[in-house]
């Protein structure tokens, strides 16, 4: 292992110690960016360090955001080479856990998640509730997602395995006075304390416990199932009808951890859901087929992150500082393989002591569960987005960080934001959302269906947005004519005969439009076009999340944890969601009924009657005419014409699935 470090005065500019051409080695090892005061702010693996570095010092500008930040907040930059690409993720391991770098991805639960522990390491091991990091000597059986969900089984265990719970001053106390406390009485605890089981005795009702919860339930049921008939058999029908309770809480014990693989399995299923600046990660536990525990976390994407480097990610960090078949599992479900998938796999071995697989489910059960887990992963995500919405203190600070970063007077109260859709120029479509006051208002939600011109142009986005933004603005402008001539106990912007607002009555003091410096500077031109002065304009380009500003050459990068760029974010994915939920609409309308559009004498209300009783175009064109001719409104001409129109679709396609 050699080492070697480059290091330069602290000036924010990663060409200034970017390290000499040749002096990078081209072999697996480990890299640490610093700051100017020496401390490391990032820690990666590479494969060949030559090329992941290099990396790093390529135009500033076409980093990614948050790897921008990383490069001009460091000052140096120093290298381990290893042997191997194992080796290499043991290192990184070790230093993020030394240096806890604040540029790398950090899974970390946003609260405490309890463990139902077993500390084998005593002499009278104890079943307890236990936190925070794990200990040498105790077995561990979770996460739960709640303490109270622990003591529930623990309550239903202990009649069958009464084993001891109290902490050591209750335990030596009861042995000092000889008396057992209350669980002893119950029969809930074997009273170790007062000797009335041995150690060795009562270290074997523990290991029986464990057995248990590790997965080897059935056995252990069907042996107390032989016993109660033995008890039975014997006329022992007090000791047979315990058993029989005993059983039956085991059952309901197990009842609680659902089946999901029938297989017996014991793999962990890792899924995410993510955007540009966050991700959701959740895991849930199988045992012997069974689901033992769940967590999740959310955090943040620091990087340009694939799927496969969130869970390189997760499974250094996960399963670094733990060692033994408990902590390990045999199989680890996720939803893509990162480049280091081989040396990842091995790594695991070694800890876990056996082989462990790292594979995507294709189908079957195991797909199943990966979906389940990628839902909660998603809803997860989204409940932390609404979290930040839903306090109204944040949302305050999101519009104010918004008003300053564009240089407003006042915080935009309301906002609106464009998106438009399209395929190749085909079912042309744009989305209006409305947030006020930082919430959705989606009474106020928009469609447009673009026009173009007559001459075939206008199919384009930056025309496209151009157009709407001219019907938008124009519909205000209208409306604010109206109000000028509304009587004086009329209220402006409200319908007097409905008492509703008008539609586009109100103008916002943001439009935000998904795009760059290009849809910015081409929606500045139609608003200065109409008069439009008194609302502010900002894009959100999805590559780097840059807020652009009309006339400006450099974008405004605003701080990935602020406020105003996850309210900008929320507001932009919803413009980005209703309009391809638009597009998808007209678009799937289009495909069921264009091939009757042509027909003569056919409208709408024929064709959906048509589509109605058939089902289908395939099936309308294998009917005759006289079957045709049997739905209202159609004669038999009309189904002639239906006929010709749908044949030559129909060879058409037939033809192409031949060939």
């Amino acid at each position: 292992m050699s080492e070697a470090r480059i290091t330069v005065e602290p000036v924010p500019d990663p060409s200034t110690y970017r390290p000499a051409p040749g002096s990078i080695p081209d072999s697996p090892g480990v890299y640490r960016f610093r700051d100017p005061t020496g401390r490391v702010i990032y820690v990666g693996k590479a494969k060949n360090l030559r090329n992941r570095l290099n990396s790093y010092f390529a135009d500033t500008w076409s980093l990614h955001a948050r790897t921008q930040q990383m490069v001009t907040t460091a000052a140096s930059v120093d290298w381990v080479t290893v042997g191997t690409e194992v080796e290499a993720l043991q290192l990184e391991f070790s230093w993020i856990k030394e240096f806890d770098p604040r540029f790398n991805v950090k899974y970390r639960d946003d609260k405490s998640y309890p463990f139902l522990a077993v500390t084998l390491n005593e002499e009278f091991p104890r079943l307890q509730v236990m936190r925070g990091a794990k200990r040498k000597g105790v077995r561990y059986f979770g996460p739960y997602s709640h303490a109270w969900a622990i003591r529930e089984t623990l309550d239903l265990l202990l009649r069958v395995f009464p084993a001891r719970t109290c902490s050591s001053g209750v335990f030596k106390r009861s042995g000092q006075i000889g008396r057992p406390c209350l669980l002893g009485y119950i029969g809930k605890c074997s009273a170790p304390c007062t000797g009335q089981v041995t150690a060795e005795q009562h270290r074997a009702i523990v290991d029986d416990f464990c057995d248990f919860m590790a997965g080897r339930t059935d056995a252990f049921v069907k042996r107390l199932e032989r016993d109660m008939m033995q008890a039975s058999e014997e006329l022992e029908f007090e000791r047979a009808a315990r058993l029989r309770d005993d059983i039956a809480a085991l059952r309901r014990a197990m009842e609680k951890q659902t089946v999901v693989l029938g297989d017996g399995t014991d793999a962990d299923v890792v899924a995410f859901a993510e955007d540009p600046l966050e991700a959701a990660v959740q895991v849930f536990h199988v045992r012997d087929g069974r689901v033992r525990g769940q967590r999740g976390w959310v955090v943040e994407k620091v990087e340009d992150l694939s799927t496969g480097d969130l869970v390189h990610h997760f499974c250094s960090q996960m399963y670094g500082d733990t060692q033994g078949e408990g902590d390990v599992p045999r199989e680890l479900l996720v939803p893509a393989l990162p480049d280091d998938a081989a040396a990842l796999a091995d790594w695991l071995s070694d800890h876990r002591g056996s082989r462990v697989q790292l594979r995507v489910p294709q189908r079957g059960d195991k797909k199943s569960l990966m979906e389940t887990v990628a839902r909660n992963a998603g809803e997860s995500l989204q409940r932390h987005k609404l979290r930040r919405a839903g306090d109204l203190t944040t949302r305050s600070k999101a519009l104010d960080e918004i008003a300053e970063a564009l240089g407003m007077e006042t915080a935009p109260l309301r906002i609106e934001c464009f998106d438009v859709s399209q395929i190749q120029g085909t079912d042309v479509v744009a989305s209006m959302v409305v947030f006020e006051d930082g919430l959705a208002r989606k009474s106020e939600y928009r469609r447009f269906a673009v026009r173009g011109n007559a001459d075939g142009s206008g199919t384009d986005d930056l025309s496209a947005m151009s157009e709407v933004m001219r019907r938008r603005f124009a519909r205000y402008k209208a409306q604010a004519i109206v109000d000028e001539q509304r009587d004086d106990d009329d209220l402006p912007g409200i319908d007097p005969l409905t008492g509703k607002p008008r539609r586009f009555a109100y103008p916002p003091q943001l439009v935000v439009v998904d795009g760059g410096q290009p849809q910015v500077n081409a929606v500045a031109a139609v608003l200065s076009d109409m008069g439009i002065t008194d609302v502010a304009l900002c894009g959100l380009a999805k590559r780097l999340e840059e807020v652009w500003l009309p006339g400006d050459d450099f974008p405004v990068i605003l701080p990935r944890t602020s406020e105003a760029l996850y309210l900008l974010q929320r507001v932009r994915d919803e413009a980005h969601r209703f309009a391809i939920t638009f597009h998808r609409q007209r678009r799937s309308k289009r495909m069921t009924t264009s091939a009757l559009d042509d027909v003569p004498g056919l409208g709408e209300t024929r064709r959906k009657a048509l589509l109605r009783h058939f089902g289908s175009l395939k099936r309308l064109a294998a009917a005759t005419p006289e079957e045709i001719a049997e739905v209202p409104g159609i004669g038999r001409v009309t189904a002639e014409s239906v006929l010709a129109a749908l044949n030559p679709v129909v060879q058409q396609t037939e033809t192409s699935g031949s060939a």
